[in-house]
């Protein structure tokens, strides 16, 4: 995303230190969550900002920051995501405290598992915009998740792992929930759920992604 170029609606400071200093951080976390994966959330979140009354500044910002607190363990990165935005000084220069409130806010809320829905409108379409609910994407990020974090695994146990993820968050029961009916992920999740049901289908994929990690 050529944020520099394509978001003239943000201003150029702020652009800046977002590009420099925020995204950067994204580099030392796993394959499934470097700027790349921050970068698709803030683009989502623009993309879907034109179905509401929203700032777009604010969204950014949120987007950028909602998953800085891996850097203190995944548990709680979303509260500690949250902190690292409420406490960063250069914020101040250009937002209200209130509405640094609401990006942090937004960023608390933006967890997969959490119990209770995004307080409001800008929460909602940061979680909405963390889906990403692309059926290969979602696998790879699965399967990466997996090589990260239990490598003792062997391939059979990678799939195990990763089936059991698949069923438990985006599987019909799953705990994930969608918030934006605009949004192309509603469609995006039907084919997931085939997939996750077609087990012949779901294991070569990813035993094909295990031998190209």
């Amino acid at each position: 995303m050529e944020t520099r170029v394509q978001l003239p609606d943000i201003r150029k400071a702020l652009l800046e230190y977002i590009d420099t200093t925020i995204l950067p951080r994204y580099e030392f976390f796993d394959l499934a969550h470097r700027r790349e994966h921050a970068e698709m959330v803030m683009s989502r979140a623009l993309d879907l900002a034109a179905f509401y009354p929203v700032d777009r500044e604010m969204l950014y910002v949120a987007a950028a920051y909602h998953d800085l607190g891996l850097a203190e363990g995944r548990e709680l990165h979303h509260l500690a995501s949250a902190r690292i935005l409420r406490e960063d000084a250069f914020l101040s220069g250009f937002f209200s405290a209130s509405q640094i409130e609401t990006m942090a806010q937004a960023v608390e809320d933006h967890r997969a598992s959490a119990k209770n829905a995004p307080r409001d409108m800008y929460g909602k379409i940061i979680a909405e915009a963390d889906r990403l609910i692309d059926p290969l994407m979602v696998v790879q990020r699965t399967v990466q998740y997996g090589l990260k974090h239990y490598p003792q695994l062997d391939s059979e146990g990678h799939y195990q792992r990763a089936l059991q993820h698949l069923q438990e968050k985006y599987g019909p029961q799953g705990y994930l929930k969608l918030w934006i009916p605009e949004s192309p992920n509603a469609a995006k999740m039907k084919e997931l759920h085939a997939l996750i049901a077609d087990e012949k289908a779901l294991r070569e994929l990813i035993f094909s992604m295990l031998e190209t990690q």
